[in-house]
């Protein structure tokens, strides 16, 4: 049976209310206005200058990056120096007076002594080169007994990192000044 519809019949209405901040307040797009608005050039109009703008902003984050890197900022660290470990590593480095600074400069030295063509003084420098270099290495594994213990106290000895030894040698033997990242203590200022 079916109802025939009449005319007669009222419309009803819902009451239109107001829009108080909590509705969207437009309709949900379809899918085809979504696909529409996401669509973009696969090449843009101008390339020059879509290259130019790519390579500004490559630069911005690499720029960002290394700044960030060089002030120690965890975010932006290399997996090798990220950690509370290295950072107590870093910094205790960086406090101390280490010989190893030296090494470059001295085989330098060396370097342009041995061009001087006097035997005795060439053996004499190379001899001195050699004690020199034993010296480094007995002021690395002195810091290096150090700072193990130091590290034990500080987080357990359970949880001491692997290659923490490695890592301070290698700090202890450059340039304080090429440090990366740099150093964030002075001279003296030990970490706690």
């Amino acid at each position: 049976m079916a109802r025939k519809s009449s005319a007669a019949e009222p419309v009803i209405e819902a009451p239109v209310e107001e829009q108080t901040g909590t509705g969207k307040g437009h309709a949900t797009p379809t899918r085809k206005e979504r696909e529409a608005a996401n669509k973009r050039p696969l090449v843009p109009n101008d390339r020059k200058e879509a290259t130019k703008d790519a390579r500004r902003r490559q630069q911005e984050l690499r720029e960002r990056a290394r700044v960030g890197m060089a002030n120690g900022d965890e975010k932006y660290l290399p997996l090798r120096d990220k950690g509370p470990q290295r950072r107590y590593v870093r910094d205790y480095i960086d406090a101390r007076f280490n010989l190893g600074e030296f090494i470059i400069p001295a085989m330098f030295v060396v370097i342009l002594l041995t061009l001087v063509p006097a035997p005795e003084l060439q053996a004499g420098v190379m001899l001195g080169l050699y004690a020199f270099v034993l010296i480094v290495i007995a002021d690395c594994v002195f810091v290096n007994f150090r700072l193990m213990k130091k590290l034990r106290v500080k987080f357990g000895a359970e949880n001491v990192e692997r290659g923490l030894r490695w890592y301070a040698t290698m700090r202890a033997l450059q340039f304080r000044r090429l440090r990366l990242p740099k150093p964030q203590v002075k001279r003296g200022e030990f970490p706690k």
